[in-house]
């Protein structure tokens, strides 16, 4: 018998088993830089060094094909960091500006973003899409950061707010600091610009403020009055 250790998978085998992997990456960089209605399936095809074809032996249309880029790469970010949350024992002060920072971390500042511009940009033509990154992307990412708050108002460690109306408020200048990053930035002077690690501060700066506990007043004694 041949040594297991010896057995070598064809290099074909790898080949097929990178493919969806290679597709995937391609369409993401392409429907970042030309948005969904640009985009060619001949295109994605051919940068990852594929036919058409074989293409749509793992992707029946372009629509699958941007649903599995969202679903591969955007959608584990949020699952992993809900899993992170749940299971640590930090506080909501520390929890808080962790999810602000990892959020801009994994996606703010990277080419996922160029996503977020694409729903923005074409949700009206393509309403589908945009209710489907909705529900995958939006909807659970507000709901961590809800549970974040909820948890930290019942430990006392934050103030009781409306949170379902301060979620959107607060994601709301993220988005669009990372949304200006793939096409308002390209066309400012640098001297502009508010870095991120600026703009992150005083964002977490304003979050933690409305946040912030109302100092507990001691009651005075009342006086006893002689009769």
């Amino acid at each position: 018998m041949i040594p297991t250790a010896s057995v070598r998978t064809p290099r074909w085998e790898r080949r097929k088993e990178s493919r969806p992997a290679e597709l995937l990456a391609a369409a993401l960089d392409i429907f970042v830089e030309r948005g969904f209605a640009a985009t060619r399936l001949e295109e994605v095809a051919t940068r990852a060094g594929v036919s058409k074809g074989t293409l749509y032996l793992y992707f029946e249309s372009k629509e699958e094909l941007f649903k599995a880029v969202v679903r591969e790469t955007i959608v584990p970010l949020i699952q992993d960091f809900r899993r992170d949350i749940e299971s640590s024992g930090a506080s909501g002060p520390e929890l808080l500006p962790r999810f602000f920072g990892e959020w801009w971390r994994h996606f703010g500042s990277t080419r996922l973003a160029g996503i977020a511009k694409l729903i923005v940009a074409e949700a009206g033509n393509f309403p589908e899409l945009a209710r489907f990154f909705h529900a995958e992307v939006i909807l659970p990412n507000d709901a961590l950061l809800c549970a974040i708050v909820e948890r930290g108002i019942a430990r006392g460690e934050f103030a009781p707010i409306d949170v379902k109306a301060a979620i959107p408020i607060w994601m709301a200048p993220l988005v669009l600091k990372a949304i200006s990053a793939h096409s308002l930035d390209a066309i400012c002077d640098h001297d502009e610009l508010i870095d991120a690690d600026r703009f992150l501060r005083a964002h977490t700066g304003f979050v933690m403020s409305a946040l912030r506990p109302s100092p507990q007043v001691p009651k005075r004694p009342q006086k006893k009055h002689s009769r």
